[in-house]
């Protein structure tokens, strides 16, 4: 393909409006991308920043960009949003022989102290623990997120003893 006075100049009216290099290609016809990015370098017309968002969503009087919030929820909002939730049950304190396929068979404190016991809830799923003790036990694979540290459990301890 020959690049033309004519195509020229329409190649650089579609950049300054801020065509991308794939929708200058069609509309000039008989080039590719490519060929457009080379042509766009070799005038020294302006540089774009690569988009990560391709197509972002704007309102309708098309000034204000629209921000999506799709971004995953950390484990501690995730703990936070599961103690928030108005269904939330308490703790049912079982004893080892107690406890059933339909118990949460998450222990709380240690063996040897008196007041040892398991969770007790409904277990989530085809988990052994509620919703709760599921997000202790089962953390993403190679992910490091919020360190949970001591904060969250005192946390649950007063959110469930307030909620009995």
């Amino acid at each position: 393909m020959g690049w033309t006075s004519e195509k020229v100049e329409k190649l650089k009216e579609l950049w300054t409006k801020g065509f991308t290099a794939s929708q200058i290609a069609e509309k000039l016809g008989d080039t590719t991308r490519n060929a457009v990015i080379g042509k766009a370098h070799r005038l020294n017309l302006e540089a774009r920043a690569p988009s990560k968002q391709p197509n972002i969503p704007r309102s309708k009087d098309n000034k204000q960009i629209i921000k999506k919030t799709a971004s995953p929820m950390s484990r501690k909002a995730k703990f936070q949003s599961i103690l928030l939730d108005k269904s939330f049950e308490p703790e049912n304190p079982k004893s080892l022989e107690e406890l059933t396929e339909d118990t949460c068979k998450w222990p709380i404190g240690h063996p040897n102290e008196e007041k040892f016991y398991f969770c007790g809830r409904k277990p989530e799923g085809d988990f052994p623990y509620c919703k709760l003790h599921v997000l202790y036990a089962f953390q993403p694979k190679n992910q490091k997120e919020d360190d949970l540290g001591d904060e969250i459990p005192e946390f649950i301890e007063k959110k469930v003893k307030s909620a009995s």
